[in-house]
Formats: C-alpha cells, sequence, structure tokens
C-alpha cells in the first residue's frame, strides 16, 4: 500500500526569551496502514495518537526543538515506543523544555528515512534554530518545512539561536532547488509549493524577515 500524508492541527503555546505566545501547530504523518513516522509533538498526545489511528509508529521526527514542537514528544515515544530523532544542533533548546530526558537519536544531513515504501530526506536547514530540519519525500511530492519556510516567506529569526542570513541560506540552497511542484507543508499554516514561493527571495532578503 502507497504511502500517505495525514494530518492534525493541535493548539498551544510557544515560549522563548521569556514570552509567550498561543499557536497552532501542523503535525504531519507520513505511511500506510501499517507504519508510519510523525513528525513533530507539538501540544497533544491524544490527538496526535488518533492521527496515528493504532499503527506501528516507527519514529517520531522533530523539525527542530522550539517547545511547541517537541512538548509532548517524549510522553508520544513512550505512547508509541517510538524514538525521538533530533539534529544535534538543537540539543540546547531541547535541554529547555526537557532536561532530564535526552532524545534518541540523532538526525543528520542527507539522512534517509524508509517508511511504508517511500523515503524522507533529511535536510539540515539551519536559521530558525541551530538544528533545524526539513524532510523531503519525493514519492510523495512533499516537503515537510517545520519553521524554516512558510507560505509567504521564511521562518521567524527573531530570538535567541536563530540568524536571518543563515536561514536564507538554507532555503536557497536545500529547498529552493526542490522541483518547482513540491508541495510545502509548514509547522504552522497552510501548505504552498516551492514554484510558488521561489520567485520571492529577493523580497524576503530586502524585508529582512
Amino acid at each position: 500500500m502507497a504511502a500517505r500524508i495525514d494530518h492534525t492541527v493541535t493548539s498551544g503555546t510557544f515560549s522563548l526569551d521569556g514570552q509567550t505566545f498561543d499557536v497552532d501547530n501542523n503535525v504531519w504523518v507520513v505511511g500506510d496502514d501499517a507504519e508510519c513516522v510523525v513528525i513533530d509533538a507539538p501540544h497533544d498526545v491524544e490527538a496526535i495518537l488518533r492521527t496515528v489511528g493504532g499503527r506501528r509508529v516507527l519514529a517520531i521526527l522533530a523539525t527542530h526543538a522550539h517547545d511547541d514542537h517537541v512538548r509532548v514528544a517524549p510522553e508520544l515515544a513512550a505512547e508509541t515506543d517510538a524514538p525521538v530523532l533530533l539534529h544535534p544542533a538543537d540539543r540546547v533548546l531541547w535541554n529547555m523544555v526537557h532536561p532530564h530526558v535526552r532524545p534518541d537519536g540523532d538526525l543528520d544531513d542527507g539522512q534517509t528515512i524508509a517508511v511504508a515504501g517511500a523515503a524522507l530526506h533529511v535536510l539540515h536547514t539551519p536559521g530558525h534554530s541551530p538544528g533545524a530540519c526539513c524532510f523531503h519525500a519525493p514519492e510523495l511530492g512533499a516537503l515537510f518545512s517545520g519553521d524554516t519556510l512558510f507560505k509567504g516567506g521564511p521562518g521567524a529569526t527573531g530570538r535567541s539561536y536563530s540568524d536571518f542570513g543563515t536561514i536564507i541560506e538554507s532555503i536557497r540552497t536545500k529547498l529552493l532547488t526542490l522541483p518547482p511542484e513540491t508541495v510545502v507543508h509548514p509547522g504552522h499554516g497552510d501548505s504552498t509549493t516551492i514554484g510558488e514561493e521561489a520567485p520571492h527571495l529577493d523580497e524576503w532578503i530586502a524585508r529582512g524577515h
């Protein structure tokens, strides 16, 4: 059975640098009827488990370690017996959220994660955070972009451990080189395509965010 993409939205808060905001987070689940991977574990374990629907979870993939993307990752891991994988450069952010729990494994640029006959290629795309990663699934024509690329521009870089020049370089070299028809599924908000976003790179650079 071919792999597919399932999706739910969970609501909660994001806190960093002494400020807290209400946020809605996308959770993307990639797999077939038997197995899947979960991309990000934000606020609500039960909502994620309903989307998983009893399938075997091979891994919980963290696009980055801001609290609104990994808050329930250890709890989800315990419920599903699946490892939490995170790029090691984001361990400093993870430790702010889960100081007494370590991720189960690392994500590395160029790594491939197989699920339900599809391959998720790990793209290390620092900028929003040092260890931010996107996951490209060519068989599905999809990119799971976390908070690196949204409909309308790059992710925010105004807080600790982020850098605008770095995120622009990540987007330019790692994401806008993908096929234009690639559907971009971000960590928040609506999906878009590489082709829709690519013409606006210079505008983003000019505005500085």
